[in-house]
């Protein structure tokens, strides 16, 4: 899967992902008030409203990007409805020919972990059939748990030609309170815990390999571009999926440390900041009636950012 995404890269000259992470305050009124004329003001109506919403942002970008990325608690909170709305955004998506990553975070131990990454990623055997569940394309994994948690999801990640992304460094202010801690080695020297979740990556990829990357790649906010240096030098195979452009605070210049010199090896995600553009004060011109449109621009920008970035890496 790693080969498909890096072509899809290649194809549109845009490492970006374009975050699916929906909450209502975002879906324009017009499109709340269809959805709840058929459905009322119920978990069902808010699920319509966000699948419309959803639609039409990746009708207007489809052919701009590589890949997406639903973030399933946006939909979760909305209970058994909301989860329909992620499938149908994942079918969706997957017929716009796009790669899907569904940022799910999960990581348990044994037979659960095996459970998650079926579910997500793989093949649920019912009676004398194989079902697929959400079937995405890459999806997100905490690896707090260790080998145990992750090696479930390289094994069906090998079985079905998919891939996924280890938590390693996150964009939040908050990562560092665990992330960052100094562990002692054998040597009496100290290292920040990414550092040895990175090097973790590292080895779990080497068993997971597509043509020059490997199928298991690593979450880096964008947020922390230094330690992004660091990391990019560890993980020399992994892709890396940055989160925390845009909104979070992340800019372009931010970037250059997390590709490689084949100017591969990373893939951008911007959210709030492509679904919700029409309400920034660069896109009000749009208004809530085009918001598609204004995510459109959005993702134009963000392009002509990064390639600036790159281009002044040399």
């Amino acid at each position: 899967m790693i080969d498909r995404l890096i072509e899809k890269i290649k194809k549109t000259q845009a490492p970006i992902v374009v975050g699916l992470d929906p909450t209502m305050k975002f879906v324009p009124e017009h499109i709340q008030k269809k959805a709840f004329a058929r459905y009322g003001e119920t978990t069902k109506g808010a699920a319509e409203a966000i699948w419309q919403f959803n639609k039409a942002i990746v009708d207007a970008v489809c052919d701009l990007i590589p890949a997406v990325k639903p973030q399933i608690a946006m939909y979760e909170q909305f209970g058994i409805d909301g989860l329909i709305a992620f499938q149908k955004t994942v079918d969706y998506c997957k017929k716009k020919d796009l790669v899907v990553i569904g940022d799910v975070k999960r990581g348990d131990i044994g037979s659960t972990s095996e459970a998650y990454a079926v579910g997500h990623l793989g093949q649920v055997k019912v009676g004398n059939t194989l079902c697929r569940g959400f079937d995405e394309d890459f999806v997100t994994v905490n690896p707090y748990l260790g080998s145990d948690g992750v090696k479930p999801f390289i094994k069906v990640c090998k079985e079905e030609k998919k891939g996924i992304f280890v938590l390693v460094k996150t964009s939040n202010p908050g990562s560092g309170e665990f992330q960052d801690r100094l562990v002692r080695e054998e040597d009496g020297t100290e290292r920040p815990l990414y550092e040895i979740v990175g090097e973790q990556v590292a080895e779990w990829g080497a068993e997971c390999m597509g043509d020059s990357y490997s199928n298991v790649g690593a979450v880096v906010g964008a947020t922390y571009p230094e330690q992004g240096k660091i990391l990019r030098k560890l993980m020399p195979k992994a892709f890396i999926l940055v989160p925390g452009y845009g909104a979070q605070g992340g800019k372009g210049a931010d970037l250059a440390h997390f590709f490689n010199e084949d100017g591969l090896g990373a893939i951008v995600n911007s959210s709030r900041g492509i679904i919700a553009a029409y309400r920034q004060e660069q896109y009000v011109e749009y208004g809530a009636e085009n918001f598609a449109d204004a995510s459109r621009a959005a993702v134009l920008a963000m392009k002509e950012d990064i390639a600036q970035a790159l281009a002044a890496r040399g």
